[in-house]
């Protein structure tokens, strides 16, 4: 079987090296969106950059015979996981949605729920008050939101490991970093920049958990960006363990021939 896993996350590159292990091993092949310059990269075969679309990608499984595709990208890739549903619908290949468990509070957490970064956004003035201290770190992309002139009193860390898509807010320190992060180094990141609230989508996952640690013990707030639900119709395994189990139990793809042509004719 040919597998296809789409994007760059550590449960991604979890899969393919576990399959890459295997004796004998199915064929697999990871597509990475090049967003970032320099990628860890997986085991097995690797494409780099976008399919141009669901249709492209629909012709890609069909050309390179995919018998199943594994949706590993990251929680908040909306647009990659509804074309993913799309290629997988028109070429009835199986998908899965591969999603490790969101974050959950606990006790002495201050979360601000919001359901995406223009919500979390109006909420920062009742928060952090004038002249208050933001750390942002919901990724380089679609960082316009916070922009908004109505934020130009905040001071904001942001925070990516890549520099990071204007437009940008007013008062903006960039911060180019990759975890995974320890809580004593967060806590006194927090502590450095005097900030004020936490700003994180629910990424999931322990990589970047230590903010969340820190914030609670300095008892900062923390405006947490909900994750959207995966496509109708699409399963979700929580973890590399499941979505092996899942791959195990398809049936083997029908093997593909060559075209038959007619006989030649008689001379």
């Amino acid at each position: 079987m040919h597998v296809l896993i789409l994007g760059g996350t550590t449960e991604a590159r979890r899969l393919a090296a576990q399959l890459a292990a295997r004796h004998p091993a199915p064929r697999v092949t990871s597509s990475l969106a090049g967003r970032v310059a320099a990628p860890r990269m997986p085991a097995g075969e690797v494409r780099v950059g976008g399919f141009g679309g669901p249709e492209a990608l629909a012709r890609w499984i069909e050309e390179h015979a995919v018998g199943a595709v594994v949706d590993a990208t990251h929680p908040f890739a909306e647009g990659i996981s509804a074309g993913a549903a799309r290629a997988a619908a028109a070429t009835g290949v199986p998908l899965v949605a591969l999603r490790r468990p969101g974050w959950e509070a606990g006790p002495g957490d201050r979360w601000h729920p919001a359901d995406s970064l223009e919500g979390a956004a109006a909420l920062l003035p009742g928060i952090a008050g004038p002249g208050g201290r933001v750390f942002l770190t919901t990724g380089r992309q679609k960082l316009a939101a916070f922009a908004d002139p109505r934020l130009d009193q905040l001071h904001f860390l942001v925070r990516s490991v890549e520099p990071p898509e204007p437009p940008l807010p007013r008062h903006a320190h960039i911060l180019l970093d990759r975890g995974p992060y320890s809580v004593e180094g967060e806590t006194a990141l927090l502590r450095e920049h005097r900030i004020d609230v936490l700003v994180t989508k629910d990424s999931g996952g322990t990589a970047t958990a230590a903010k969340l640690t820190a914030a609670r013990a300095l008892e900062l707030p923390v405006v947490v960006v909900r994750r959207p639900t995966p496509p109708p119709g699409v399963g979700v395994v929580p973890d590399v363990a499941d979505a092996l189990a899942w791959l195990a139990a398809l049936p083997l793809p029908p093997r593909r021939f060559a075209p038959e042509f007619p006989a030649r004719p008689p001379f």
